[in-house]
């Protein structure tokens, strides 16, 4: 056998630029919309401060700092966050320790308890606290008055509590942020290898220096992610203050900045986007605040398989820690939600409820026979359907492309996707007015409006869903389909979307929740042209009617719960009897 050898020099392959696919094509679109809905009305924000009808002025400034009472209404607002948020840490650290680091966690039900205030809409909760704790006709300060009676204890016709009050705002706000404490931290603990703590006790430290030194360092990056969160809630909260602050007399900047743009007339955007302006601040200092504190020291969390854990045995005190963290639950959880089912059955708010005298008549009167209210739930529930399928379907695109490429634009769609989690809820939706509700859109009275200012809010957790549902996909099947010759398009159809159904399913629901119950767009967006739940539960408050109020606030957890049911039932479902994805 003869070899022939070739000495002819090989020629270099041109490599040319990667084609992108159509499939890319579409899905770099639909992250660049959904980042401009959000990124463009924020800068509206921005510019409207300084460029008012085809000018640049200051006035916008002038007149925010002129506000009579502005460092009144800037401290009260800096007093409830900050406060809440301490409040909310205590709590939400707690409940971490005790589900992570002892023996008197309860399985999947201790991961699950302390996160139902996100299931009760802000708007039902603050009714139903109101209905709790008003100092005559709360439902709970009569219990407690009867309670005392009878063991001959007389402390009047009111209180002891009230929930219109500094303490019973504060309250309301940090029951609704210790699920973002409780979920960061849980995740350090999780993550943290307790051995560290036993080598520090071995050395001679105290438990007070080991948990100085080494445990709170080592979670702190789930505490600062957790008070930044809050940070951003606080802020960007408007039916909790609304509903519970102004009877008060505690205004905040939220409620403020509502008020000059749905309750003034003409509408005072000018203030309104000065007073948005002090959000971005705040929101911003809490942000470098936690950046500076993370870097001022050095935090390890130890992962993988040799991390583990050792569970603190709380012996006798095991079923008390248990029985404490379920009155927790049902303290913050499901008392606001009896007492609006209370009120709903009983057709009016009096602490002496008839029993025997319930009945379904402020139901009836509130959902079925009052016309604006069913097309406030029809809206509602359509934007909800509507924008959770929109919000979830593009967030899940986007998220394969970005795990598919990580390439540094793809790190850049991930940031700007997530950006509204930086971002007060409240300056969001005053960016979606300025921007459409005038020329050349035109859109103000209408659902489009909600649509798009639901979308800029809630696409981070949209986001994070999807990267979850997308993070349990192997990459096994989807190179399977690639190399049978199936398209991205048939691939994602086929073999993908089958597999994350689930996860998406989970992410639809929370954003359909969180769009239902939405009172924070919805009271700057919404109007008598365009009604929605959270509105019209607004207006029915101005309007003193509380048995309807009960009745439309408990409707609306009605539907958020049933919902839930079914997305719970429907992935357990997937997961017993699993999914089929058809490959080529």
């Amino acid at each position: 056998m003869t070899a022939t050898i070739s000495t002819t020099p090989l020629r270099p392959v041109r490599r040319g630029r990667k084609r992108i696919s159509v499939f890319d094509a579409v899905t770099i679109a639909i992250a660049l919309a959904l980042i401009a809905i959000v990124v463009i009305p924020l800068g509206r924000v921005v510019v409207g401060m300084f460029w008012v009808d085809g000018q640049f002025t200051l006035e916008p400034i002038r007149r925010t700092l002129a506000v009579p009472d502005l460092g009144r209404l800037l401290l009260d607002t800096v007093i409830v966050v900050v406060a809440s948020s301490l409040v909310a840490l205590v709590i939400g650290v707690l409940l971490a320790w005790i589900n992570e680091r002892t023996d008197a966690r309860m399985g999947i039900l201790s991961d699950a308890l302390p996160l139902l205030p996100f299931l009760l809409p802000p708007v039902a909760g603050a009714v139903g606290w109101t209905m709790l704790l008003a100092p005559r006709a709360g439902l709970a300060n009569s219990w407690i008055r009867d309670g005392l009676g009878f063991v001959g204890i007389d402390i009047g016709d009111s209180g002891p509590f009230d929930i219109n009050s500094w303490y019973g705002l504060i309250w309301v706000f940090a029951v609704y942020a210790v699920p973002f404490i409780y979920m960061n931290v849980s995740a350090s603990l999780r993550n943290f290898d307790s051995s560290l703590e036993e080598a520090s006790r071995l050395s001679g430290a105290s438990a007070w220096r080991t948990l100085r030194r080494v445990t709170i360092p080592a979670v702190m990056p789930g505490i600062g992610a957790g008070l930044l969160l809050c940070v951003w809630f606080g802020f960007g909260m408007f039916s909790i203050p609304s509903i519970i602050g102004t009877p008060a007399g505690i205004d905040l900047i939220s409620v403020r900045i509502v008020q000059l743009l749905t309750f003034t007339y003409p509408p005072d955007t000018e203030v309104a986007v000065g007073l948005s302006a002090f959000i971005v601040l705040f929101v911003g200092l809490a942000y470098l605040l936690q950046v500076r504190v993370l870097r001022s020291g050095r935090y390890a969390t130890i992962t993988g398989k040799g991390a583990r854990s050792n569970v603190t045995r709380l012996g006798v005190w095991r079923w008390p820690v248990r029985a404490g963290v379920m009155l927790y639950v049902f303290i913050s959880t499901l008392l606001p939600i009896i007492a609006l089912v209370l009120v709903s059955l009983n057709g009016f708010w009096t602490p002496n409820i008839d029993w025997s005298s319930l009945s379904l008549d402020a139901f009836h009167t509130a959902v079925i026979a009052d016309r604006l209210t069913r097309e406030a739930l029809a809206n509602s529930l359509g934007l909800g359907v509507v924008g959770g399928l929109i919000g979830i379907l593009g967030a899940a695109m986007v998220s394969l492309y970005i795990h598919r490429t990580r390439t540094a634009f793809a790190r850049g769609l991930d940031a700007g996707i997530k950006l509204p989690a930086a971002i007060s809820n409240m300056v969001i939706a005053v960016g979606v007015l300025l921007l459409f509700a005038g020329p050349p859109f035109y859109l103000s009275g209408t659902l489009a409006i909600l649509l798009i200012g639901y979308l800029a809010l809630y696409l981070p957790q949209a986001s994070i869903a999807a990267d979850a549902a997308v993070t349990g996909v192997g990459k096994e099947l989807p190179e399977a389909s690639a190399v049978a010759g199936a398209s991205p398009l048939r691939t994602f159809g086929r073999v993908l979307l089958p597999l994350m159904i689930p996860g998406l399913v989970a992410g639809w629901a929370l954003l359909f929740i969180r769009m239902v119950g939405d009172l924070t767009a919805s009271a700057i967006l919404a109007g008598t042209s365009n009604p929605v739940v959270g509105f019209r539960i607004l207006e029915v408050f101005n309007g003193g009617s509380y048995a309807l109020l009960a009745a439309l606030s408990t409707v609306l957890v009605l539907v958020t719960g049933t919902v839930l049911v079914l997305v719970l039932w429907y992935t357990r479902r997937k997961s017993k009897y699993g999914i089929t994805a058809k490959v080529g």
